[in-house]
């Protein structure tokens, strides 16, 4: 009989275009496939340094992502009350018209009245600058509620954190211990690093109250109670330093920990580093006994010597470490319950930690020579390497606790070695390369420098004569003096209450700050609408520039549609995040590797626009006219400094890399090589960044460095001591009298822990938490065809104990109580929690009306936010201030310091609370989305 011929090899594609993903943050690389012009497949580049190939669900569905039904088609302008969703489209004539009238006045008079925000956008070098040539101080992006935490402490102490900032070494490792990390972060790097070390048998620690995901794979899961990261953490620090299990040649080298400390009470530094005349922090040289400059030629640094001088013993930062940690305070039996961890776990795992770093140590046969002049014959390395991220990060005591996990990974010697933490360039860094933060505003004039920074003391901040903060969100103010990242969260909530000041205009770009980006979202809803005595909104103007018909959308006056993803250029730069590895430096571009098919524009672009019609410097060339055509010409053309570019390959005639005159076809040369740009680190540069004068020169020929820029690790944070000595009368600034007992506490310059801020509140004693799934990023995977069919719902998470104490089951649901309100959602049972934790996936519940999404759909019936019992500001404490749900040191938003009460109700016909539909600028979706690409 005959049988039919089938075609086992299809023909998938025209034409194959290479770009970058953007599906999340990891920036992977990406062959789109094409037939007749359209996407037809979407699959991971080979060749490319960060994910070789590998492609998780998102990055396959942003396919999905391009031909989603939610996609805004035109600029539009509110016709109906502000949340309606009532617009009427207009043409880009008109918005850029009706933008910058509203724009340019506010330049002219008071650049303040403007505040200009940014989502996870990967552009922030350039919306930054644009805000800069603009003049506001109001600039930041969405750091300050995601992880600036982290990133601070990494940069403070050692020059860099997680993630964007470093990497394990995956080819070496042998114990590796992940704190706090959800599936969205990185999730193709840690996948395929998993993957590498359960093939070697290396073995992974998970410490988080939720077992899924990495902490699902991991050989030991510490289901650790929320908030108490950095008490384990300095537990484990007593146990290595009691056992005497710390590198001392690394600390003595390579950190402050023989850097002596200012013992004199009366002294205006006293807990500062000594330091020299120019400047130079002293230690004891072991080979003269006598102070000396940590980086003299030759220096050996001593760890045991003091220094005794006019009446005062000065001794090293070490010994201030061991009198700190080695108390019972830090001990595994003080700390047990606490933490939610029996005391012989923590000390086997102290042990682990401990065996593996120092009897398992690795010797590579590679000659290196320090800053200061020695030459080393090997590079050894301590096998044990940590992650962390948002979950450790997002407490009121999250800056100490990242704080606590660099220590741990300093002591081990384990930063910047084989088999441990390594840095990706540009990182490390020193906090002092970095800019301060800038604040001074004047009419018609760009802001005095950049706006986000490390401050590194009281006289770098943002603050008038009268103490008040020159910030819309107080970021660099005596309330969070720290947040380098900004305060994204505190930005619609200080502009509604006019504290600091009343602004005229918000605009922001890909932020959905009326949904899931925001703490109190149902009062941040009522912010954005309320009018004051004549009838007028609080908040007069907002723009807003969104690819996607989001939550956001509706409380926008005007509307500047942005492109897909795969529509549009953008570059993933040197000057912002870029896609380095540990081993090499690298960007990246994305580029339209299809046209719109909507009068839609890149919002990159639009501000090259916006920035030539209101004459902002950067942005007009000296005749007046518009200096960029869009975005692409910016990236080609722009110099940050001589011979810098936000794009470090094939500059100049096209063969120069890192340094280099702008080149005209660099987009095209970019195109032809996969849509990135490497440059490995020579071999005997890989490890010990910050010291290795080869790594410090090859960063000045990448352009990284002007000049070598070696540095030591920072364990005595000086300008955490700064600020205490401020509140005690000892600078020419002093914070207000009711933050001196806080700046006491909480900023102590060797890590501490103390309980987060909502442990004062007894009546709400189960810990509430949010993650993000590994097939979701933010909003936008919600509107996804194939996504949705992962995560449609999500339920809240209950742990055995509270199940069976609320006599749950399947099916039911419970309300949720927290100080500031209460929710009413579907549960689910999970034994694998922490015994006194809920938690749920965010970014899935969506207002009815968005998202193109049907009314009865599930993340509108069965989906919902934590986001609702959560506040911006603390409980009143009755003294009339509003207290900022954040960490007091950088402000990031305390997502998870939300405690709370369960309890089991009846069923209700949806989740609660339910807001009423937003009517939608764009079409319902229809039933059946379907593409049929090529014959």
């Amino acid at each position: 009989m005959p049988q039919p011929k089938l075609d086992t090899s299809p023909k998938v594609s025209d034409e194959i275009r290479k770009t970058t993903c953007y599906m999340c943050a990891c920036r992977c690389g990406i062959n789109v496939h094409l037939k007749e012009g359209k996407v037809a497949y979407i699959e991971g580049n080979k060749d490319h340094p960060v994910n070789r190939g590998v492609l998780c669900a998102k990055g396959s569905a942003g396919i999905m992502q391009h031909l989603s039904p939610a996609r805004l088609r035109a600029p539009m302008k509110r016709v109906g009350p502000r949340g309606s969703g009532e617009f009427e489209e207009i043409s880009w004539e008109e918005a850029l018209e009706t933008a910058a009238s509203i724009l340019k006045p506010i330049r002219d008079t008071d650049p303040t009245k403007l505040a200009f925000f940014t989502g996870r956008d990967q552009s922030q070098s350039f919306t930054s600058f644009w805000a800069q040539g603009f003049g506001t101080p109001n600039y930041a992006a969405h750091g300050g509620f995601c992880s600036v935490n982290m990133a601070a402490a990494g940069i403070y102490t050692m020059g860099g954190a997680f993630w964007e900032f470093g990497q394990p070494d995956w080819d070496r490792t042998k114990l590796f211990m992940l704190f706090g990390v959800a599936e969205d972060h990185d999730s193709n790097p840690i996948k395929m690093g998993l993957g590498k070390l359960k093939k070697r048998g290396a073995r992974v620690i998970g410490v988080n109250p939720i077992r899924t995901g990495y902490n699902a794979v991991a050989d030991d899961w510490v289901g650790i109670t929320p908030g108490t990261d950095g008490l384990f953490i300095l537990s484990l620090v007593h146990c290595l330093m009691k056992a005497g299990k710390i590198d001392l040649d690394y600390l003595a080298r390579l950190t402050d920990a023989p850097c002596l400390v200012n013992a004199d009470e009366a002294s205006d530094e006293f807990g500062l580093i000594l330091r020299n005349e120019a400047g130079k922090a002293l230690v004891i040289d072991r080979r003269t006994g006598k102070p000396a400059a940590f980086d003299g030629a030759g220096v050996e640094p001593d760890l045991s010597a003091s220094w005794r001088h006019a009446g005062f013993t000065h001794r090293p930062v070490l010994h201030h470490m061991a009198e700190r940690y080695l108390t019972a305070e830090y001990a595994p039996e003080t700390v047990a319950e606490r933490v939610g961890i029996d005391a012989k776990r923590i000390r086997a795992i102290a042990a682990d930690i401990a065996r593996v770093a120092f009897d398992e140590a690795i010797e590579l046969d590679r000659e290196w020579t320090d800053f200061r002049g020695v030459t080393h014959k090997k590079m050894v390395g301590r096998p044990v390497a940590f992650h962390a991220m948002r979950g450790i990060s997002a407490h009121s005591n999250g800056f100490q606790t990242c704080r606590a996990l660099h220590l741990l990974q300093i002591i081990l010697g384990s930063v910047e070695v084989p088999g441990g933490f390594r840095f990706k360039p540009p990182y490390p860094k020193p906090a002092t390369a970095h800019p301060k933060p800038h604040g001074n505003a004047q009419p018609g004039k760009p802001l005095d420098g950049p706006h986000l920074g490390f401050v590194h003391g009281p006289d770098d901040l943002l603050i008038n004569e009268d103490n008040t903060a020159k910030r819309i969100d107080k970021a660099f103010s005596w309330d969070n003096p720290m947040s380098a990242h900004g305060m994204m969260h505190m930005v619609i909530s200080n502009a509604h209450a006019g504290d600091p000041y009343k602004i005229d205009t918000l605009m922001m770009y890909m932020a959905n700050m009326a949904w899931n980006s925001s703490m109190n979202t149902s009062g941040v809803m009522q912010m954005l609408t309320d009018t004051d005595e004549n009838g007028d909104y609080v908040i007069p103007n907002i723009i807003y520039s969104d690819a996607y018909s989001s939550e956001m959308v509706a409380f926008a006056d005007l509307i500047l549609p942005d492109t897909t993803y795969l529509e549009r250029h953008d570059c993933i730069s040197l000057l912002d995040r870029p896609i380095c590895e540990a081993e090499a430096a690298a960007d990246a571009i994305r580029w339209p590797v299809v046209e719109p098919d909507r009068d839609v524009r890149g919002f990159q672009s639009v501000l090259c626009e916006l920035g030539g019609m209101l004459g902002l410097p950067g942005f007009t060339n000296e005749d007046g006219s518009q200096k960029y055509a869009d975005y692409a010409d910016y990236i080609q053309n722009h110099e940050r400094k001589p011979g810098i570019g936000p794009l470090a390959g094939w500059r100049g005639e096209g063969d120069e890399h890192g340094r280099g005159a702008p080149n005209p076809n660099q987009i095209e040369k970019y195109k032809e090589n996969g849509s990135f740009w490497i440059s490995h680190i020579p071999e005997d540069a890989e490890f010990y960044k910050p010291w290795n004068m080869a790594y410090q020169d090859w960063a000045v020929k990448t352009g990284i460095f002007d000049a070598p820029t070696p540095y030591i690790f920072t364990l005595w944070c000086e300008p955490l001591r700064k600020f205490q000595l401020a509140a005690e009368g000892k600078h020419r600034r002093s914070p207000p009298e009711h933050l001196k007992k806080r700046y006491a506490e909480t900023m102590e310059p060797l890590p501490v822990w103390y309980p987060p801020f909502s442990d004062a509140d007894e009546r709400f004693n189960v810990h509430a938490l949010t993650q993000r799934p590994m097939a979701m990023y933010h909003s936008w995977g919600s509107q996804n065809a194939w996504l949705r069919q992962i995560h449609g719902r999500n339920p809240l998470y209950v742990p055995t104990k509270l199940w069976d104490a609320n006599g749950f089951a399947e099916g039911d649901w419970a309300r949720v109580t927290s100080p500031h309100g209460e929710i009413t959602v579907p549960v689910m049972h999970m034994a694998a929690l922490n015994e006194n934790t809920i938690w749920t996936w965010n970014a899935i519940g969506k207002r009815k009306g968005a998202w193109a999404l049907d009314e009865d759909s599930p993340e509108v019936t069965k989906g919902f936010l934590l986001n609702h019992i959560i506040h911006e500001l603390l409980p009143s404490k009755g003294d009339g201030l509003r207290w900022s749900n954040s960490d007091p040191i950088t402000g990031q938003a305390a997502w998870f310091d939300l405690r709370v009460k369960i309890e089991k109700v009846a069923a209700p016909k949806e989740s609660m609370p339910s807001h009423p539909a937003q009517k939608s600028p764009v079409p319902k979706a229809p039933e059946t989305v379907k593409q049929k690409v090529g014959s």
